[in-house]
């Protein structure tokens, strides 16, 4: 009999100690997915309101790094989200990663 434990199975060939591993790796791997995103915003709104201001369109091309930066940020995150996840669920065959 299988007795379900969150994502895992007693069944499983992992101790506990390395099935509650995988489980903080995965909540770790959504908070840098989630601090990646943080930080994306605040670039794009960084280089939005430099752009709105007009006193100090001399900083048009910072506003733009800004901007350029947060969008690569943006994806960068998710990239690397994806690759860990992948890297995650090969454990499946030990122990179920959700």
């Amino acid at each position: 009999m299988s007795v379900s434990t969150g994502n895992f199975t007693k069944e499983s060939n992992l101790s506990l100690s390395d099935r509650l591993a995988l489980e903080r790796t995965r909540l770790a791997n959504e908070r840098t997915l989630f601090s990646y995103l943080r930080t994306s915003l605040y670039l794009l709104t960084a280089g939005i309101g430099v752009l709105q201001v007009e006193s100090i369109s001399r900083l048009d091309g910072l506003a733009w790094l800004c901007i350029l930066s947060g969008i690569l940020l943006f994806f960068m995150g998710f990239v690397r989200f994806w690759r860990v996840k992948k890297q995650l669920n090969a454990y499946k065959g030990i122990g179920r990663v959700k």
